[in-house]
C-alpha cells in the first residue's frame, strides 16, 4: 500500500481500555525468542498505537515472521544482549 493510499484510509482507535491513540501503520524491529534464541526480525509491518505503543500485526505478517523464523539461516546482522540484573 502506498503512502497516499494509507493517508487516506481512516486511522483505528487503540483497543485498550481507556486508551485515548489511534493504531498508524509504522515498520519495527520485532523480538521474539526462537529455539532458546533472541531474534529479532527489523522492518516489519505494523499498527502501533500513537499513545500507548500497542502493537497489531496482521495474519499475513505473522505468517511471514513464521516463514522466516523456519528458513532461518545465518543472521543479517547481530546486536549485544545485556541482562537486567
Amino acid at each position: 500500500m502506498d503512502d497516499a493510499v494509507a493517508s487516506r484510509r481512516p486511522r483505528m482507535k487503540c483497543s485498550i481500555q481507556d486508551c485515548p491513540g489511534q493504531y498508524e501503520e509504522k515498520k519495527m524491529a520485532h523480538t521474539v525468542r526462537h529455539h532458546g534464541h533472541l531474534v529479532v526480525i527489523d522492518g516489519v509491518p505494523a499498527e502501533v498505537c500513537s499513545a500507548c505503543g500497542d502493537v497489531l500485526l496482521k495474519p499475513e505478517t505473522v505468517r511471514r515472521i513464521e516463514a522466516i523464523l523456519r528458513a532461518a539461516g545465518e543472521p543479517d546482522r547481530t546486536a549485544p544482549v545485556y541482562e537486567y540484573a
